[in-house]
């Protein structure tokens, strides 16, 4: 009989070592009240307690967790207010700051911030000094529910029983302004740059996972806690350091056998769209290039989101990824469409110096690429000669409307591509061409007068184009449904893409990638969004694949005025309209579902 009960005891001790082990995190609510259940027996087992275990059992074993993370987290506090910060690094000095705010959150009843992978905490805490190495604190951060924080404690029970959990929760300060905390801090994961400073596929694929759930699960002012500036200007500089030695127009080698191409048009800061298509396109690979022409931000309220995964893949594959410039990679768009207020509502204090990162990384991208020797793609469109960007002063008086002559390859090289804002005249007005120009039915180049931006150019600058550079296709983007509606003469983009010239040498798409859009503001057009499929041998035979909006958070946009109203030669401060209250959740959105086109 002993040795029976020896049998029971031993399997009970397993039991709750297996228990103490576990991570609950990815657990349901009753998941996790039948884990705290069974360990309580088995606890009661190898203790030797007869009595039964109650739900009163349960929520005191909760409640003494919870306890016990608290006294760890005052002692984490008091080490790290001893310790010297001289000669730690800067990586090491984000963890210790990062490490004592989450602890102060804990300690102060204000969990605003918290993280779910305890071994990732007690690391850090290895670090600290060799006192830290052997103090109790390391191993109290690893109790049985380690990921059990505080302001998850009310979601691990069931609806009858949450009383009892607001009496374990009754803290000196209130019960009101706890739930308020928890209402406001769902979310308990952020990002972390890789201590050795190279980026790998899993780092890109937590870094998607985490972002994605944090737009879900955060508040925007939330934001800099899951993706610090530290973490921000590590990748845009890793990012930086890529791009700045790529060409104005980059040549993209992808003559494998089984090698495609994926071309995008403008997101927008739609990231939940981003990632739909990332997933059901196939993620970046050593057979399947990404090309994105441009328009990353503004508008939508994820330009963040979505540009920081995009370099994070341009970095890992610097030769499968290519990200190109478009017209809202400014200072002066995303003044005025909602990037910058995207970066002072999640930024705060710190968005100045993250916004000014941002404008330097869009300075460094490039402007054009060639597919294959077959396919260029751009954001804009075409450009005129660079002997036709004289200044006015260096033409004669006399001659007020010159001739403007078609630019080439040779011309596009010698762009000076880093200045932040597009010029309205001199040289350098190619860049303005490149990412304002838009095609027209009517031959010929001429300026844009509505504008004052770019070009309009006609079908036969697209052949002669395609003509001059033995190329077969154009793919170009900047123009959505808004800016096809009430024309007759091109596609109204609805599904994403259109075909605008269609000549003896090849053929002029525009590609939007953006369904819903605008997803803010008085008129919405339920558009499509749409990618392209280049496959070898001949990648000038392009398949489109539309796709409708993905599930997303509803929420408050961030754009200043509608850009039908824009006069870009004229800013004017006053018409700035006042904005609401930043980003709330409000509802979510159909599911997508796809068609396939030729």
């Amino acid at each position: 009989m002993e040795h029976h009960k020896e049998i029971i005891k031993s399997g009970c001790h397993k039991i709750l070592q297996g228990i103490n082990s576990m991570s609950l995190v990815n657990l349901d609510d009753q998941q996790v009240h039948s884990l705290v259940m069974m360990r309580e027996i088995a606890r009661g087992v190898v203790d030797g307690r007869d009595r039964k275990v109650t739900k009163n059992g349960v929520i005191t074993a909760l409640h003494y967790s919870i306890e016990k993370m608290v006294c760890a987290s005052r002692d984490i506090i008091h080490m790290l207010s001893r310790m010297s910060y001289e000669g730690l690094d800067d990586q090491r000095m984000h963890l210790v700051l990062r490490m004592k705010e989450i602890a102060h959150g804990i300690v102060d009843k204000q969990p605003r911030v918290a993280i779910t992978r305890s071994e990732i905490l007690a690391d850090q805490v290895c670090f600290v000094d060799e006192e830290a190495r052997d103090s109790p604190v390391v191993d109290s951060i690893k109790i049985s529910n380690g990921d059990i924080l505080i302001d998850e404690a009310q979601s691990m029970m069931h609806e009858d029983e949450m009383l009892d959990v607001d009496q374990v929760l009754r803290f000196e300060n209130g019960i009101d302004e706890v739930e308020e905390s928890l209402m406001s801090s769902g979310f308990q994961q952020f990002l972390l740059w890789p201590s050795d400073d190279y980026i790998t596929i899993e780092w890109v694929q937590d870094m998607m996972f985490i972002l994605e759930k944090a737009s879900q699960k955060t508040l925007p002012t939330e934001f800099c806690h899951v993706v610090q500036t530290f973490v921000v200007f590590k990748l845009i500089d890793a990012a930086c350091n890529v791009l700045c030695k790529e060409p104005n127009c980059v040549e993209i080698n992808c003559l494998g056998e089984d090698s495609k191409v994926i071309v995008v048009g403008d997101i927008h800061g739609q990231f939940h769209d981003l990632m739909f298509l990332l997933k059901h396109a196939g993620m970046p690979s050593e057979n399947q290039f990404y090309i994105f022409n441009g328009n990353y931000v503004d508008e939508g309220a994820w330009g963040i989101e979505v540009f920081l995964v995009l370099l994070a893949w341009k970095v890992l594959m610097p030769h499968r990824v290519y990200l190109l410039r478009g017209n809202h990679e400014s200072r002066y768009c995303t003044a005025q469409y909602g990037f910058k207020k995207e970066v002072q509502t999640k930024y705060g204090n710190q968005s100045e110096d993250v916004y000014n990162k941002f404008l330097e990384c869009f300075k460094e991208l490039p402007l054009a690429s060639v597919i294959a020797n077959r396919v260029y793609t751009t954001h804009g469109g075409l450009f005129r000669s660079i002997h036709a960007a004289a200044s006015p002063s260096e033409k004669p008086k006399w001659k007020m409307t010159p001739r403007m002559d078609l630019g080439s390859l040779v011309d596009l090289s010698q762009v000076k591509r880093t200045c932040i804002d597009s010029p309205h005249e001199g040289p350098n007005i190619l860049l303005s061409d490149i990412l304002w120009s838009k095609p027209s039915n009517r031959d010929g180049l001429r300026v844009n007068a509505g504008r004052k931006l770019g070009l309009w150019c006609g079908p036969d600058c697209t052949e002669a184009f395609l003509k001059q550079h033995n190329l077969k296709l154009i793919i170009r983007s900047h123009e959505g449904p808004d800016a096809r509606a009430g024309r007759d003469d091109f596609g109204d983009m609805l599904n994403g893409y259109s075909i605008d010239h269609d000549g003896e040498s090849g053929k002029l798409y525009t590609l939007f990638s953006a369904p819903d859009y605008p997803q803010f503001g008085g008129k919405t057009y339920n558009n499509e969004g749409a990618y392209a499929i280049l496959k070898s041998p001949d990648f000038a035979t392009p398949s489109f694949q539309s796709f409708k909006s993905a599930e997303r958070p509803m929420v408050y946009p961030y754009i200043d005025f509608d850009a039908d109203d824009m006069d870009s030669s004229k800013l004017d401060s006053s018409q700035i309209r006042p904005q609401p209250p930043p980003f709330l959740l409000l509802k979510m959105r159909r599911d997508p579902n796809l068609t396939l086109s030729h």
